[in-house]
């Protein structure tokens, strides 16, 4: 699926646009060269090169003598954003784990660039073991689906049988599943328990209630 196209951007540039815009909406100040080097994992050159372009294209200008000097001058209605569809499965809890009823409840729509080639799914965050990470109660988690992980990755895992999204810890053979609040305890997986990772958490997606 493709939403409605800016022709004149290219797709690097309208990541780079995208990035910038994300980072001003959470921050509150406009993000240097390396920060963008950094979250878009492209070298300072070929950022530099997109910054380029996009002033030139009006997009984006510089104030002089300034620090962060960034400045958008015309944001992006509609953007070349291949999206796909990822299902969104029952409630995953952050908190004491529960029983996962799988059971696909809708779609919910991501940026192809997110998911990746790999298969994966969603699920509804209920409780607020997680707000450490900011994953917070009724946020949509969208898992890649994977059978292992590493250590400090955020996953959705079951034990014995029941599911949690929590930190995975892996310390000289010893397991944990690590909440992101003091309220709650960590799950020690015991030598003979059944661990199984569902999946590695790679996006968190808020719906803000309308007033």
């Amino acid at each position: 699926m493709r939403t409605l196209i800016e022709n004149e951007l290219t797709r690097p540039q309208l990541k780079t646009l995208r990035e910038i815009q994300k980072f001003i909406e959470l921050a509150g100040y406009p993000p240097t060269v390396e920060e963008l080097s950094k979250r878009l994992r492209l070298t300072k050159a070929t950022v530099h090169g997109s910054l380029d372009r996009l002033m030139q294209k009006g997009y984006l200008r510089r104030t002089p003598n300034k620090a962060r000097s960034l400045e958008i001058v015309r944001r992006l209605a509609a953007s070349v954003i291949d999206v796909v569809a990822v299902p969104l499965l029952g409630d995953v809890p952050a908190g004491v784990p529960v029983s996962l009823e799988e059971h696909q409840s809708g779609v919910i729509y991501v940026e192809a660039d997110v998911t990746g080639r790999e298969p994966c799914f969603a699920l509804n965050v209920v409780g607020d073991s997680m707000v450490g990470a900011d994953i917070r109660d009724r946020d949509i988690v969208i898992v890649r689906q994977q059978p292992l992980a590493e250590h400090g990755e955020i996953v959705v895992a079951a034990v014995d049988g029941e599911v949690t999204v929590k930190r995975l810890a892996i310390n000289e053979g010893r397991i944990r599943l690590l909440p992101e609040n003091s309220k709650y305890k960590p799950i020690d997986v015991q030598a003979d328990g059944d661990l199984r990772i569902l999946g590695r958490v790679i996006a968190t997606r808020r719906i803000v209630a309308q007033t």
